[in-house]
């Protein structure tokens, strides 16, 4: 029987090929999964609903089968691993709030596109995480189920809106997770919390099919791991085979296969200042120093420059265009309830985002759109000359809990520390390229401070040959 110090040494891609040749079963490692959910997840409050029974039988299905499934085997050959499902995303039979109390009740019909993905591979999903309401701030904590915590430090943050995903994975509940990325909300996590976290190129991966589920292509989805490698197993289990909603990247060949390729000498921008010219704090300058030293011991080549975008109007039409689509999630669930936006159970900040969203103009519309798509072609134009940037994924260490209240009476001091916390991530969501949350350094009170690589749209296969190139084995879990 494998113990828990066993389990919480793999990665995702180790427990699929233990379980393929027969030395241990999935109904084992999922037996250990939720032995660790029992002892760690009523402090760190990061999976809101189980579904045991089902898991039991999955694992049970697996086990019983001469051998895996043709569609299990993909790259790694995930089937038969733990997982949990971000609970924004569908799960037939399973709670579907999005966190927030005007969806209270729903229960899901069918799975969404990317749940189905996990399925077919195997994967055998027992609960879903917590997220904050609707996934629109970077801290779980205003969330239908309570506040989820960083095990590093039960008192700070596990970041958001993919917190309770980072904090089960941290944690070695799982050894890999579910999350999406609509302005950072899959890399803060992942740097709060000590982990690898990449956003995906724009259509490169599964989404539903239809607009407002993919913000307007701003958010996608993928995963939190422990591994590189476990993030690019996973990604060619998420990518499309033929184009969606978005152009397709051109990159044929395996991620798993290729993360351990060897790179050539890359030029790569280091971004150090705040976008919005404040301070960037001690502990993410001098994770970005360590990081640039790694890549110049590595043969690649440093030089001081930022994005040529104007992050202000950029932030201020991305804030547009996810208003809108709020606003039309909101709008949904007051008519269901026969209510009103004033007299609705919302977060402050929420409240405001739908009513803006609600009162958006075609034209204001348009023009957003029209402004970050000129932030696109201006990084295409940048990338001709950088293949990748370096940046910190947050101007602050991870924040304590209570410190970014996204329901605050102040609304204005919820918006200042916003930006002052994470000025770094949203840009790679308007402009739809791949972005990657490194877990490079802690500082002296132990807490995690990520690192981020962004990359030209499709080059995703580039972030993660670097990065398995700066991290190549498991990251440990938090003590």
């Amino acid at each position: 029987m494998m113990t828990i110090d066993e389990y919480t040494q793999l990665d995702a891609v180790a427990m699929a090929d233990l379980r393929q040749s027969g030395e241990v079963s999935a109904g084992e490692l999922l037996e250990c999964a939720l032995l660790q959910t029992d002892r760690l997840n009523p402090q760190l409050n990061a999976i809101v609903h189980q579904d045991r029974d089902s898991a039991r039988e999955r694992a049970q299905k697996l086990d019983q089968s001469a051998s895996a499934d043709d569609s299990s085997k993909v790259a790694g050959q995930l089937a038969g691993v733990p997982f949990l499902i971000k609970e924004v995303n569908a799960v037939a039979g399973w709670p579907h709030t999005r966190s927030t109390a005007l969806y209270r009740d729903h229960i899901a019909s069918q799975d969404s596109a990317i749940v189905q993905r996990y399925r077919e591979a195997g994967l055998v999903a027992f609960g879903s995480t917590n997220t904050p309401e609707l996934c629109l701030t970077i801290s779980t904590e205003f969330s239908l189920f309570g506040s989820s915590r960083n095990p590093h430090n039960l008192n700070h943050s596990s970041g958001g809106s993919s917190g309770g995903a980072a904090a089960a994975v941290a944690a070695g509940i799982v050894p890999v997770a579910d999350g999406s990325d609509g302005g950072g909300s899959i890399r803060i996590p992942a740097a709060c919390c000590g982990l690898v976290g990449l956003k995906p190129s724009r259509g490169l991966s599964v989404v539903e099919p239809d607009f407002g589920s993919a913000w307007s292509g701003m958010s996608v989805g993928h995963v939190l791991s422990r591994s590189v490698r476990d993030s690019a197993a996973f990604l060619d289990l998420l990518r499309l085979q033929q184009p969606g909603l978005f152009p397709l990247p051109a990159y044929g060949e395996s991620y798993f296969q290729t993360c351990n390729h060897d790179l050539p000498r890359l030029r790569i921008a280091v971004q150090r200042q705040h976008p919005g010219g404040l301070d960037v704090h001690a502990d993410c300058q001098h994770a970005v120093d360590l990081a640039a030293s790694q890549c110049e011991s590595a043969g690649h080549e440093l030089v001081d420059a930022a994005p040529p975008v104007n992050y202000a109007s950029v932030s201020k039409a991305m804030s547009t265009l996810i208003n809108v689509h709020i606003g039309q999630i909101i709008s949904a669930g007051l008519e269901a309830r026969d209510t009103t936006i004033d007299n609705a159970e919302l977060a402050e900040s929420t409240r405001r985002m739908a009513s803006h969203g609600i009162n958006t103009t075609a034209a204001s519309y348009l023009t957003a759109l029209d402004t970050v798509k000129q932030a696109e072609r201006e990084m295409a134009e940048f990338h001709k000359h950088h293949d990748l940037v370096l940046s910190p994924v947050l101007a602050l260490p991870p924040a304590e809990l209570g410190w970014l209240d996204m329901n605050a009476g102040d609304i204005r001091e919820y918006a200042r520390r916003y930006a002052a916390y994470s000025p770094f991530t949203a840009l790679y969501n308007g402009t739809g390229q791949p972005s990657i949350s490194l877990p490079l350094h802690q500082n002296a009170s132990g807490l995690p401070i990520g690192v981020m690589f962004s990359a030209a749209w499709g080059q995703d296969h580039v972030l993660l040959q670097l990065a398995n190139q700066l991290l190549p084995g498991i990251v440990p879990i938090a003590a």
